[in-house]
């Protein structure tokens, strides 16, 4: 399947059939995961595969009672791992020995500084996460569609709730769930705005 199709297909799923996934396709939609970039390479993402009906029925309850949430075979519990975060500058002295990176003197400054952020940074470290677990979560969604699996993001939830059921250590931060399964629906696109309307 060529990605732009995939990314046509994609539509947010709530309706499972009641059957299990592969392990194989499992781990391929995982695989993508993996492969996604993110900012100094960081990789500041951890999952929580949940498959067990019991913690599935939580953590419906932790979302707001959303009952797909529970009814999907699967649900992935995407994470930003702040302990990655901390690695920025020995990651982005790796890039640049390796020839990745073009050094400036902001970054040889934050290298020499080491590891001590001010807010700003902290602030910044945040939403570089948010968005590396953010493209790591769709390339998953679009593995999904190449496997003739359907997938759901879901943000209405209860991070703190989700962290305790699951034992999610304290430095990785639940920010997003994956469902996952085989489609029982194949719902329409949703409209979309022209590219005249997103272009600046």
């Amino acid at each position: 399947m060529e990605v732009m199709e995939a990314i046509k297909k994609r539509r947010s799923i709530r309706r499972y059939q009641d059957r299990e996934i592969s392990r194989e396709q499992l781990q391929t939609v995982l695989e993508a995961a993996r492969l996604a970039p993110s900012s100094s390479n960081l990789q500041s993402w951890k999952f929580k595969v949940v498959t067990d009906p019991d913690l599935r029925s939580a953590l419906r309850e932790a979302s707001f009672g959303q009952k797909f949430v529970e009814r999907a075979p699967v649900v992935i519990v995407g994470c930003v791992d702040f302990a990655a975060m901390e690695e920025r500058s020995r990651r982005t002295l790796e890039l640049l020995r390796a020839g990745a990176l073009r050094p400036n003197l902001s970054m040889v400054l934050r290298y020499l500084r080491g590891s001590g952020e001010d807010v700003e940074g902290e602030e910044r470290a945040l939403i570089n996460g948010a968005i590396n677990l953010a493209i790591a979560m769709e390339h998953m969604a679009l593995a999904a569609v190449e496997l003739g699996l359907g997938t759901c993001w879901v943000r209405a939830f209860l991070p703190e709730k989700v962290a305790e059921l699951l034992d999610i250590p304290s430095h990785c931060v639940p920010l997003a769930l994956l469902t996952l399964g085989h489609p029982r629906e194949d719902p329409e696109m949703r409209p979309r705005k022209s590219l005249n309307e997103i272009i600046l």
